[in-house]
């Protein structure tokens, strides 16, 4: 096999005057709805991300949730490592009975 020939591509320029955190923070990073709180709350830390966008299977994008959101409920007594984000209503708080209740996230 003969190795294929790629190009880099471009990234856009960071002005000077701003952090790179600055810019990680504004970059706002898609996930699937079934992901739990606990993955949702790692994969924010590991980017250094202050929020999520939530897509469900189709591509959708169905809301908007922040670190400090899915860390309230993470410390919540009704948590348990199960929760989905698809499980999570509008306000942020974990839905009583959680188990077959799929509210949805508020559109951002």
């Amino acid at each position: 096999m003969t190795p294929a020939q790629t190009q880099p591509r471009s990234a856009p320029a960071i002005p000077a005057t701003r952090a790179v955190t600055d810019t990680v923070d504004r970059a706002v990073l898609q996930v699937g709805d079934h992901m739990t709180v606990e993955v949702a709350l790692a994969v924010m830390a590991g980017a250094r991300a202050g929020r999520l966008l939530v897509c469900d299977n189709d591509g959708l994008c169905t809301g908007l949730v922040t670190r400090a959101e899915l860390s309230a409920v993470r410390d919540s007594p009704a948590y348990t490592d199960r929760l989905r984000l698809r499980d999570l209503p509008g306000d942020g708080a974990p839905p009583a009975g959680h188990a077959g209740s799929h509210g949805r996230l508020p559109a951002p």
